[in-house]
């Protein structure tokens, strides 16, 4: 019996993960990325790109629960999202379950990664790449936002961290970008991070996005497959009170969107806010 294949993932230099391959499904080069699909017992499909794990089957809907449902639920009349990346098609599978949404863009700089989910990932899109209310743009996010005439009411960055592609997602002119063509009232929310292991890309974005939002915070969730601690969403908006919506105005907008949810929930949206005080000092000391 030959010897099971490994897959290593590394952070820092002595810390990281590793997944047993059970069976490679899809490696490709592209113009931008390597892509790779590979099965896992524990985890099920597993999607890397140039070495680092960004989603499996058996965790993706707490990641993509609280990227899509905690600023949609807190804007309340949201009828324009712009996903920014997002190609494996989990965050579109969300925002479409909110059906008073009117359109919903997504922007992905790298078409075979669409391609490719969609057939070895399809219960990630569940099939809302069909969804009437979507646009596929093929574009760098930065490129799209400066130049956009379109607006929106929640924009959904879903980037890789701050490396080869997604680096771009990180700068100061992106964040620009969103806050000129965000509604009034509108949020932008975006991966960030596990703060524990990468603190300086929070404090980063943090001293980043303060030059273009009044409000600017973070919200938290465990997700296992990004190891580490806990996974840190920036938030953005020009309204402080949006991230502190009582119980019962919540709860009246998750019953009339008709939301069940296997993560997401009225009590996690709130304590989600709730930061460590290591990154409240990192975040102070910086300011």
């Amino acid at each position: 019996m030959s010897k099971k294949e490994i897959w290593y993932e590394t952070l820092h230099d002595n810390f990281g993960q590793y997944f047993n391959v059970d069976n490679i499904l899809y490696r490709e080069k592209t113009a931008h990325q390597e892509l790779v699909i590979f099965e896992n017992a524990a985890f099920g499909r597993v999607m890397a790109l140039d070495g680092v794990v960004q989603t499996t089957e058996r965790d993706e809907f707490i990641y993509h629960e609280m990227m899509a449902h905690v600023p949609l639920i807190a804007h309340g009349h949201a009828r324009r999202v712009l996903i920014i990346g997002g190609g494996d098609g989990g965050m579109l599978r969300e925002v479409s379950r909110h059906r008073g949404i009117q359109s919903i863009t997504m922007v992905e700089i790298d078409a075979g990664v669409v391609t490719f989910c969609r057939q070895y990932l399809p219960r990630h899109n569940a099939g809302s790449f069909d969804d009437p209310r979507f646009r596929l743009v093929i574009d760098d996010g930065v490129n799209f936002v400066t130049g956009t005439s379109d607006t929106f009411d929640v924009i959904i960055s879903d980037c890789t961290d701050p490396i080869g592609p997604g680096s771009s997602l990180f700068t100061s002119d992106f964040y620009q970008g969103c806050a000129r063509c965000l509604n009034k009232g509108g949020i932008f929310v975006a991966q960030n991070g596990v703060c524990f292991l990468q603190q300086d890309e929070a404090v980063h974005s943090h001293r980043k996005l303060s030059h273009y939002f009044s409000d600017v915070s973070f919200y938290q969730a465990a997700i296992p497959t990004y190891y580490g601690g806990l996974m840190t969403f920036a938030w953005a908006s020009q309204d402080a009170a949006l991230r502190r919506l009582d119980q019962a105005t919540l709860a009246a907008r998750v019953a009339a969107a008709n939301l069940e949810c296997r993560y997401y929930n009225t009590a996690i949206h709130n304590g989600s806010f709730a930061l460590p005080q290591y990154l409240l000092n990192a975040l102070s000391a910086s300011s």
